[in-house]
């Protein structure tokens, strides 16, 4: 059975509390569609459309993706493979804070 697609309000209260737990709070911004003609601030509306839009299109093909295997990696080891950690530009650092 195929998941259900979230509602517009659900979407939204996914959307505020990612952005809550970033310290963005959208009712800081003029209620409607209508930008504020003093600062310019997109409507709440409007940037909630936007953002659920954001969402339905982009997040679903970005958690598709897998990284390229290798050439010859066997397809069941693959999936396996997209999943490790990305190599690290400095592991030093990491392995440092690890033995500790």
């Amino acid at each position: 059975m195929a998941p259900t697609p979230p509602t517009d309000a659900e979407l939204d209260t996914f959307i505020r509390a990612r952005l809550a737990s970033l310290g963005i709070d959208l009712d800081q911004l003029p209620a409607g569609t209508t930008a504020d003609p003093v600062t310019g601030s997109p409507g709440r509306d409007s940037v909630l459309a936007s953002l659920r839009s954001f969402v339905r299109s982009t997040v679903t093909a970005l958690a598709a993706y897998q990284l390229p295997a290798p050439a010859g990696t066997d397809p069941a080891v693959a999936m396996a493979l997209s999943q490790q950690p990305a190599p690290m530009l400095y592991p030093s650092i990491s392995t440092e804070w690890r033995d500790r």
